[in-house]
C-alpha cells in the first residue's frame, strides 16, 4: 500500500480563498497532492474563517498586485502542475497571472478557475454567495416548507458540490487527458452551472414522469408519507425514505395498516396517511424509534446534530472523524477523507499551517536568498 496517496508528485499552486477552491485543493491534498496556497496578508482575517481546509497544506503569503510578487509566482508556476484560483473573471489577466500568461511558460499547467456564473455569459461579473447560487439555478425554490419561503441550506450546495467537487473532476480529467496529449488546459467551473446540474432527477420527474414539482411536494420532497421526516415524542425527528414498495410494506405492516399498502402514491389518500403516520411517531422518544426499528428493513434514520453524528461508531469505524494534536498537545477533530483507495489511500497528515507560515521555506525552494526574501517582507511582497 502506497501511504503518499494517489496524487503523489504532483504540485498545486492555489490562489483561491474562503470556501469552494480551498475545498477543492484540500481534496487533492488529502490524497497525496502538494499544495501551497498563496494567499496577499491582507486577506489573513478571511482565511481564518474556515481554516480546517488548508490542512496537508502548505500556506504563503505573496502580494501579487507588485510586479516582483507577480514574477515570483509565475516562477512558481514553471514548476507548478495545477494552478486554482477563484477571483472573479478578468482578475487573473489584470494581475498578469492568467492561464495564457502561465501557458507561455508552463505548456503543461492545468489552471482552474471557479466563479460564481461562470467565465463566459451575462452574469459573468455579478457577485454573489452560495444561496445567490443556489436561487438562480432553480434549486433554492425546491428547499423549505410547502407554505413557506425558500429555507437557506445549513450546508454550502453550491460552493462545495457545485464548485469545489467539479474542479476536483475537472482537474483529474485534464491530468488524464494530458496523460494522452502532453498538453495542459484551462478549466472554467461556474457555481451556478454546478448546481443545475444536481437537478437532473428533478427534471427527470417533470418532463418524464410528468408530475408537479414543488416545494416540499414532489415525489421525494414530503408530497408522501414514504419519503418524508417525523417528529417523536421528545420533538426529535427522523427520516422515513421508503420508496419502494417493499420497503413501504414492512413500515405498514410494523403499523398494523397493510390497507394503506397499495396506496403508497395515492394522491387522494396521501394526507390521511401522512396524519396516520406522523400521530404514530409521536407516541415514541426519538431512543425508543431508534430501538423499536433498529431490525426493520424500511429506509429510516434518526435526525442527528453534529456533534451527534461526529460520534457515531459508523464514522469512526470509517474514519471519517479523526483526532489530530496541536503544538500543545490539544486534540483537534477533522472530518476525514471520503475516497477509500485500497492501494493509494488518502489521508489527514498535517494541521492547517498558520497564514503565510511556509513563505520562507517555499521562497528558500524556488532559488531566494534569505536577503533577498528580507526585502520582499520590507516591501510588502510578503
Amino acid at each position: 500500500m502506497n501511504s503518499k496517496g494517489a496524487l503523489n508528485g504532483l504540485m498545486i499552486l492555489d490562489l483561491s480563498r474562503l470556501l469552494p477552491g480551498p475545498f477543492c485543493s484540500m481534496i487533492l491534498a488529502d490524497h497525496g497532492a502538494r499544495v501551497i496556497a498563496i494567499e496577499d496578508k491582507q486577506y489573513a482575517v478571511e482565511a481564518g474563517i474556515n481554516s480546517s481546509v488548508l490542512r496537508n497544506k502548505e500556506h504563503m503569503t505573496l502580494n501579487l498586485k507588485s510586479e516582483i510578487g507577480r514574477q515570483v509566482f509565475l516562477d512558481m508556476a514553471k514548476k507548478a502542475d495545477i494552478i486554482l484560483e477563484g477571483f472573479r473573471p478578468g482578475v487573473t489577466s489584470r494581475l498578469g497571472v492568467d492561464y495564457d500568461s502561465v501557458k507561455k511558460i508552463n505548456p503543461k499547467i492545468i489552471y482552474c478557475s471557479i466563479s460564481g456564473y461562470g467565465q463566459t455569459g451575462p452574469y459573468r461579473n455579478k457577485a454573489g454567495h452560495d444561496v445567490n447560487y443556489l436561487s438562480t439555478a432553480g434549486v433554492l425554490d425546491l428547499i423549505g416548507h410547502k407554505d413557506g419561503p425558500p429555507s437557506i441550506p445549513g450546508i454550502q450546495i453550491a460552493d462545495l458540490a457545485g464548485g469545489g467537487m467539479y474542479a476536483v473532476i475537472g482537474i483529474l480529467m485534464a491530468l488524464y487527458a494530458r496523460q494522452q496529449t502532453g498538453k495542459g488546459q484551462y478549466i472554467d467551473i461556474s457555481m451556478t452551472d454546478g448546481s443545475m446540474s444536481l437537478l437532473s432527477l428533478v427534471l427527470s420527474i417533470k418532463q418524464f414522469a410528468g408530475l408537479p414539482v414543488k416545494r416540499a411536494d414532489f415525489l421525494l420532497s414530503h408530497r408522501y408519507a414514504c419519503y418524508n421526516t417525523y417528529e417523536t415524542s421528545d420533538h426529535r425527528y427522523l427520516s422515513i425514505g421508503a420508496v419502494e414498495n417493499r420497503f413501504w410494506k414492512n413500515l405498514c405492516t410494523y403499523f398494523d395498516k397493510p390497507e394503506y399498502i397499495p396506496m403508497q402514491y395515492d394522491d387522494g389518500k396521501k394526507d390521511e396517511i401522512i396524519d396516520f403516520v406522523r400521530q404514530k411517531f409521536k407516541q415514541k422518544t426519538l431512543e425508543q424509534w431508534c430501538e423499536a426499528l433498529n431490525d426493520l428493513d424500511i429506509c429510516w434514520g434518526p435526525v442527528k446534530n453534529l456533534d451527534e453524528a461526529m460520534e457515531d461508531p459508523l464514522f469512526k469505524e470509517r474514519e471519517m472523524v479523526v483526532d489530530l494534536e496541536d503544538l500543545s498537545g490539544k486534540s483537534l477533530k477533522f472530518l476525514g477523507v471520503p475516497v477509500k483507495l485500497s492501494d493509494t489511500p488518502g489521508s489527514v497528515r498535517t494541521l492547517p499551517p498558520a497564514f503565510g507560515e511556509n513563505t520562507t521555506s517555499v521562497l528558500r525552494e524556488f532559488g531566494y536568498s534569505d536577503i533577498k526574501i528580507k526585502e520582499f517582507g520590507e516591501q510588502g511582497i510578503i
